[in-house]
Parts: C-alpha cells; sequence; structure tokens
C-alpha cells in the first residue's frame, strides 16, 4: 500500500458509459486515481471490470464519457494511440507473448521497433527487468520453454520495458496455479512499491486487501462502493457489496 500519495490525477473517468449488442456493460463510470496510486477493481463476473480497462488503453472505444490518462485525453479524436501505449502498460489474463520469439526478443521488441530506442540500451534494461522478475537465466528461452507463471512475469516485464507512467492489470492470475499465483502477485507486488500508477483487476481479496490504496466493488456496469481496503473488506455499506464479498471469503 503506498503512503503520502501524491495529488496529481493520473487517470481521471468521467461518466464513462459503453453498451454491447444494446446491454449496458458500463454505466456512467467515474473516478479518479492518483499518480503512484494502488487501486483495485474487485466484483462478479460480467459487472464490467476488464470492459473499463480497456476503455482507458482505447482498446474499447466508448459511447459516453471521458477519460484522460497521463494528460492524454483518450476520448478526444486525433488520438495519438502510440503516445497512451507509452504511457499506459496492460497485461492480460492470457499472456500474449510471441511463441516465435525469446524471451529477449519478446521483451525488447516493441522498444526497439515502435519507440526507436538503441537496441543495447533495450536489451539492458530487459536484462535488468528480466533479474528483477527472477527469470535472468531464461533470457534465450521460447514461451513454449515457460510455464504459465513464468510467461505470465515475462508479460510484466514486456510492459515495464515501454517504461509506462501507468501499469493496468486484468486478472493476471486467474489460469494459473495457487502456487505459481503467488510468484506474480510478488513480480506485482514489486510493481507497486515502485511508485508506479496500478490499477488492478482481480479476483484474489487477500491480494487487494493487501496491497490496495482504494478498492471499488463493482456491478452491473457500475461503481457501487469504493473506499480504503480496511472499511470495503471490514464494513461495507452496500448489500451488494456485503454478499459478493460473503461469497468470495
Amino acid at each position: 500500500m503506498s503512503q503520502n500519495l501524491p495529488t496529481a490525477i493520473q487517470i481521471d473517468m468521467r461518466g464513462v458509459a459503453k453498451r454491447y449488442d444494446g446491454q449496458r456493460v458500463l454505466d456512467g463510470i467515474s473516478l479518479q486515481i492518483r499518480r503512484s496510486e494502488i487501486a483495485c477493481l474487485i466484483g462478479p463476473s460480467g459487472s464490467g471490470k476488464s470492459t473499463l480497462l480497456r476503455t482507458i488503453n482505447a482498446l474499447t472505444p466508448v459511447d459516453a464519457g471521458s477519460i484522460t490518462v497521463a494528460g492524454i485525453e483518450v476520448t478526444a479524436a486525433g488520438l495519438d494511440l502510440l503516445q497512451l501505449r507509452r504511457q499506459v502498460g496492460m497485461v492480460f489474463q492470457n499472456y500474449n507473448l510471441f511463441p516465435h520469439l525469446t524471451v529477449m526478443q519478446n521483451i525488447t521488441l516493441a522498444p526497439i521497433t515502435v519507440l526507436g530506442e538503441e537496441p543495447e540500451a533495450v536489451r539492458e534494461r530487459a536484462r535488468e527487468l528480466l533479474r528483477q522478475i527472477h527469470l535472468e537465466k531464461k533470457e534465450n528461452a521460447y514461451p513454449g520453454q515457460l510455464s504459465g507463471g513464468q510467461q505470465q512475469r515475462v508479460a510484466i516485464a514486456r510492459s515495464l520495458a515501454m517504461r509506462p507512467q501507468v501499469m493496468m492489470f486484468d486478472e493476471v492470475t486467474a489460469a494459473l496455479d495457487p502456487e505459481t499465483v503467488k510468484k506474480v502477485l510478488l513480480t506485482i507486488r514489486d510493481v507497486a512499491a515502485s511508485g508506479m500508477t496500478c490499477l488492478i483487476v482481480t479476483h484474489e481479496m487477500s491480494f487487494a486487501r493487501e496491497i490496495a490504496d482504494t478498492v471499488y466493488f463493482t456491478d452491473g456496469g457500475r461503481i457501487v462502493e469504493s473506499g480504503s481496503p480496511e472499511r470495503i473488506f471490514a464494513a461495507p455499506q452496500d448489500p451488494r457489496t456485503r454478499r459478493f464479498l460473503e461469497r468470495v471469503l
């Protein structure tokens, strides 16, 4: 959990709405996340959590409302997608690594080819990231030679190699066994401890309780309740939050 958070707003969503096939997935979502804040989204499946993340990274267009991230107006006409992707890293449940590339190549591809950075400097940064996630001996391995947890940690390193201001994690432990989950959560904890602004969708309630500065409970495409983890988990105010936590705790 962060201490002495700066007041600058890093993610600002106001009245964001989204429908799929006439069904309302996001229903007037508004939230503000400060620089270096760690925010966790919890809630039942289908409550709009993943869609919310995808709108922030412009992977899903919105029907109404505004989104600003790291000073970039995501919902503005003429959005510079490259600039946005440089500032916002996103890690998915499915690792999405390139199977024909080594770990080192997966991590360095975008900084070299998209950002045009000097290859050796990028490779050195990648080696440091691999040391941080305890996979320094795997730089020449291919994804198929790694466990699921190792692939997920490489996916995190790949996003960090772009040096974003914001990191988003979408149920990154959902497909992993319990022992592997611990290693991935430790990696996310290290990222958060570095001062990175983090928005995390998770079903790991104990992790959310431990790491978050703010917890948002979503249901039916709305933020039903938000607050410190101490308040949300110990004294939820809304009956929907209480019912959900009774089922999962």
